[in-house]
């Protein structure tokens, strides 16, 4: 496909970059790279959330290509795009098409992130890859060194980073309104989908829109079944994060953006116990968070299958807030609350309900305080912005995304250190009682659990199949 004469070529000089950010640390686009007029976009998976971020591509430049392993998928998304090219192996896409692609979007299952985002990065595409980016630290590690190299414009799909409520939750912390941060707790209402259950043993036919092996892709083989395909593939150890990595890089974004919370020095899980197949029922993750700069050490802990804080603060805080909540509004905070954020100070706390920090901020004040953040044109929009020349979106891989998830994942070494007993007949006790695992002590400068060779698969998964990282 040729390149069409709305695009046009200059050099990317100084003064065409924010220069702010860029002393902050960000990675700048690469100055020899051609502005684009016109983003010749491709999207691989185009259903699920890729059906938004693919209609996000769209309207911000020309779709010149379409991927998915699913041609019910496929179909649906050539009518919005009957002049894009359709593919079910990305691999086949780049190979015929690489020329002609400038940025690519990645809304697959989460095994296959990696592998198609440094494929993308690699050949210099500017890339969009939803969170939790990818499944393992080694695999997020592979895609901030050639991001960074390869100077790309990157976003991750955390798409309330640019909510306004988010950054002035975030400012409010970080300019000392509730004190010295002690405790920052963080829980979801996930999962939605199955977790605690057994391979399945059926093993209907695969149905003639699916292409299996393009689904499996990285992952081990395995017959087909509609337990994984679709939506499903997010509870089980070989396809997805769990309620862990669906969630956290939605509703720990706030306390992340505001603290910093990268690196941990130890990671430990209670949890209902597992068969290493699927994710547990539930599960409670503490991690110790080493002292940062200027921000003292602290504790976060994570909360899903319907678990909450069980602190005194805790309660108090939601107490206050539902008490504080306008007329006829209560009952909507407390479905709100089934998912959020709690974050307690010396000198008092921050309570920021849901699932992005963005339906509101409840506080041991009577106003909320007045501080100054940055605003976003929109999270798609930064990075669109960014390919044009413009400053890195705020979530681009290096910088910001690449930690946020990987003390994110880091949690799932814990959670499989607390497997438990195998035997079925301990399973009802253990998800009564929980399963304490082993506390893993994390070595992040050599992206080792010091203590813990058991989690090493976790940490740096096999590749099958003869699918690898790139670049």
């Amino acid at each position: 496909m040729a390149r069409k004469s709305t695009r046009r070529t200059f050099l990317t000089t100084g003064a065409a970059v924010g220069v702010g950010f860029w002393a902050a640390g960000g990675i700048a686009p690469r100055p020899s790279r051609a502005a684009i007029e016109t983003i010749h976009f491709a999207s691989v998976g185009v259903a699920g959330k890729g059906a938004s971020d693919s209609q996000d591509a769209g309207r911000a430049g020309e779709m010149v290509a379409i991927c998915d392993i699913d041609d019910n998928s496929l179909d649906g998304a050539a009518k919005r795009w009957p002049n894009a090219k359709k593919y079910n192996d990305y691999r086949k896409m780049f190979d015929e098409m690489e020329k002609s692609i400038d940025a690519v979007t990645v809304s697959t299952p989460d095994h296959c992130h990696a592998v198609i985002g440094s494929a993308a990065i690699s050949r210099g595409k500017h890339c969009f890859i939803q969170k939790p980016l990818a499944k393992s630290v080694f695999e997020i590690r592979h895609l901030m060194r050639i991001s960074a190299e390869k100077k790309v414009a990157t976003q991750m799909g955390n798409q309330h980073t640019a909510d306004s409520n988010l950054r002035r939750a975030a400012q409010i912390i970080k300019d000392g309104h509730i004190g010295t941060v002690k405790e920052v707790h963080v829980w979801t209402n996930r999962p939605i989908w199955d977790q605690g259950i057994d391979r399945p043993s059926d093993m209907p036919p695969v149905p003639p829109y699916v292409h299996w092996p393009e689904f499996i892709g990285p992952a081990e083989m395995r017959p087909y079944s509609p337990a994984y395909h679709n939506f499903k593939w997010r509870g089980w150890w070989a396809f997805g994060t769990g309620a862990l990595g669906d969630m956290a890089c939605h509703t720990l974004n706030m306390s992340f953006h505001a603290l910093d919370l990268r690196d941990p020095a130890s990671i430990q899980a209670t949890t209902s116990g597992h068969n290493k197949e699927t994710y547990p029922s539930w599960s409670i993750i503490k991690y110790e968070m080493p002292k940062r700069g200027e921000r003292p050490a602290l504790t976060f802990t994570w909360y899903d299958g319907s678990k909450r804080p069980e602190t005194e603060e805790y309660k108090k805080a939601e107490e206050a807030a539902l008490a504080r909540a306008p007329e006829g509004k209560a009952k909507g905070l407390r479905g709100l609350l089934r998912s959020g954020s709690f974050v307690l100070g010396d000198k008092g706390w921050l309570l920021a309900p849901g699932d992005y920090a963005g339906d509101g901020i409840y506080m041991d004040q009577p106003e909320v305080p007045t501080v100054k953040y940055d605003r976003s044109p929109g999270h798609f929009e930064e990075w669109v912005n960014a390919i044009k020349g413009g400053e890195q979106s705020m979530s681009n891989v290096p910088n910001y995304a690449g930690p946020l998830a990987e003390t994110v994942v880091l949690g799932n070494l814990a959670v499989w250190a607390a497997a438990g007993d195998q035997d079925p007949s301990k399973r009802a006790e253990q998800k009564e009682k929980g399963v304490v695992g082993t506390k893993i002590q994390w070595d992040a400068k050599n992206m080792t659990a010091t203590n813990a060779p058991e989690v090493a698969n976790i940490i740096k998964p096999e590749f099958h199949n003869g699918y690898k990282l790139e670049g």
